[in-house]
This record gives C-alpha cells, structure tokens and sequence, in this order.
C-alpha cells in the first residue's frame, strides 16, 4: 500500500543515508522500523542487504584477463591511435 508520511528533512536525509550505507531501499528500511515499532522490540536480524554484482573483467579472446589501465593509460593509447591512424594489439 501506498501512502505518504511528513517527516523532517533532517530525519529524511538521516534514513536516506542510512539506507544507502546498508545497501536498502528507502522503502524497506522504513518499513522494517515500523515493523520494530509495532513489535514494540528491537529486531534481532538485521534488514536483507541487496547484493551488489561484481564488477566485469575485460578477457582477451584467449580467455587471459586483460590488466586493469587508468583512465591516463586508456587517453594516451587513443592518442596514439588517433595520431598513427593505427590499432594496437
């Protein structure tokens, strides 16, 4: 169900955060502090954090993870090819 609360800015910007740092939605954070409210004792299990995916690996056709390069090594090899009209291997 849908409905709308007035809170505090200062209050909302807190359980923003809050949400953020425990990797929830506002909703369910909200939600699970009702809840412990209308238990009227504080929850033994901490929210459900949403697993974060990891990161991609750049492989080469071989299968050979390619080494990590910083944004300064990726401009400077499309420099080079730009200035040489040519693609490195």
């Amino acid at each position: 169900m849908r409905t709308t609360i007035d809170l505090p800015d200062e209050l909302f910007r807190q359980a923003k955060a809050k949400a953020a740092l425990d990797g929830l939605k506002l909703k369910d954070l909200i939600a699970s502090y009702v809840e412990q409210g209308l238990r009227g004792t504080p929850s033994q299990a901490a929210p459900r954090r949403r697993e974060r995916s990891e990161l991609p690996v750049a492989r080469a056709a071989t299968g050979r993870a390619l080494p990590a390069l910083s944004n300064a090594e990726i401009h400077r090899i499309l420099d080079d090819e730009e200035a040489t009209g040519a693609r490195p291997d």
